[in-house]
């Protein structure tokens, strides 16, 4: 009897199908190459940028792009296309789905389509105050309950601990908001081509200067690299 139950169980072994990508902690998650991840998060806007930028001559070269619209509706089109790639090159390489480009992701595809079905700019151009409103308030509540979601974001790149996690999670959290409020300023107020190029050269920028002035946070929080955490246990 105890042998049937037994084989009625799965086996140790087996792995559940996961969805989306586990704890920052989680000893099954799987590390991507941080250049790859930020590629794959950062290339689609490249390719909006570029369509946007060149996309009379996109549109007389791709022909069912020829009928959709002006430059923007271009570039919207190829960002929601290069977006489903992105999202796909990261479910065949880590069998998951990050969590916060899958968001944002899916905050491309809905407004994207209503820019292209309406043909209306406007869409596209809130896009950006809705995503970094969505993740300010994310990281922000996650805060309230305990949470650090930062860490699924930056985990490939370097390892905090607890204290040093919610710190930046508060940082980030307050910038996503300060990003959402400027793009609202800068495509109420200035042409369209002037809004696209400040996403990309405007928002990248920042994003990095942003970045770097969390170095001496990190520093005083950082973890040791897990091989050399291994060794102490091994030691001890």
């Amino acid at each position: 009897m105890n042998d049937r139950k037994q084989a009625d169980r799965p086996a140790p072994d087996d792995e559940e199908l996961q969805i989306f990508e586990p704890d920052p902690n989680d000893p099954q998650r799987k590390h991507m190459n941080p250049l790859l991840k930020l590629v794959l998060e950062l290339g689609p806007l490249l390719v909006f940028f570029f369509a946007n930028s060149r996309g009379d001559w996109i549109a007389g070269h791709v022909p069912f792009l020829a009928n959709i619209g002006g430059p923007i509706f271009v570039g919207t089109a190829c960002f929601m296309i290069a977006t489903a790639i992105a999202l796909t090159v990261s479910w065949m390489l880590t069998r998951t789905l990050p969590v916060m480009p899958l968001l944002s992701g899916v905050i491309v595809l809905v407004f994207g389509a209503l820019t292209l079905w309406l043909q209306d700019e406007t869409f596209i151009k809130v896009k950006p105050t809705i995503i970094n409103t969505m993740f300010g308030v994310i990281l922000l509540g996650g805060l309230a309950f305990g949470k650090s979601f930062l860490g699924y974001v930056f985990d490939s790149a370097f390892r905090l601990d607890a204290e040093g996690w919610r710190k930046l999670t508060l940082r980030w959290g307050l910038f996503f908001l300060a990003m959402a409020v400027l793009n609202e300023v800068v495509w109420r107020n200035f042409s369209t081509d002037f809004w696209i190029a400040f996403k990309v050269w405007g928002n990248m920028p920042l994003s990095i200067v942003f970045t770097l002035m969390q170095l001496p946070l990190m520093q005083r929080h950082a973890l040791p690299p897990e091989d050399q955490e291994a060794d102490a246990e091994n030691r001890g």
